[in-house]
């Protein structure tokens, strides 16, 4: 079953939104990690071997968090103005559509209506031939 680390910057609600979906949720709050340094919350959520999800668009640098090293990162992108509701909706709402996909060393940002996924490419010789 894949785990997710909800971060404390996304509604609480979030985290029942994604059990109903079949994910095992672990949100930062409950364990001790509220206001602490992104790196801590990073390295709690590769602990759990665990994708996580948060509203902090500094988890989309790839050069702090490059692609392929982790268990997945999924950065909400969504207006402050929306509501609570609207942006579960959203961000469970992508995950669903996600779900059979492995997010293993992805980059997922999620914004209305919008779902980009980046993944490390595999490199290829120069000289590989036609």
């Amino acid at each position: 079953m894949t785990v997710i680390v909800v971060d404390e910057n996304l509604p609480r609600s979030l985290g029942l939104a994604l059990q109903q979906l079949g994910y095992t949720v672990k949100d930062v709050r409950d364990e001790g990690l509220r206001g602490r340094p992104d790196e801590e919350v990073f390295r709690f959520a590769q602990q759990e071997k665990a994708i996580l999800v948060t509203g902090d668009v500094g988890f989309a640098d790839t050069l702090q968090f490059p692609l392929g090293t982790h268990h997945g990162i999924v950065v909400a992108r969504l207006p402050n103005e929306l509501s609570a509701p609207r942006r579960v909706r959203e961000i469970a709402d992508a995950l669903a559509e996600l779900k059979d996909e492995s997010l293993e060393g992805a980059l997922v940002v999620i914004s209305p209506g919008k779902i980009r996924v980046r993944r490390k490419q595999a490199h290829r010789p120069e000289n590989s031939g036609p």
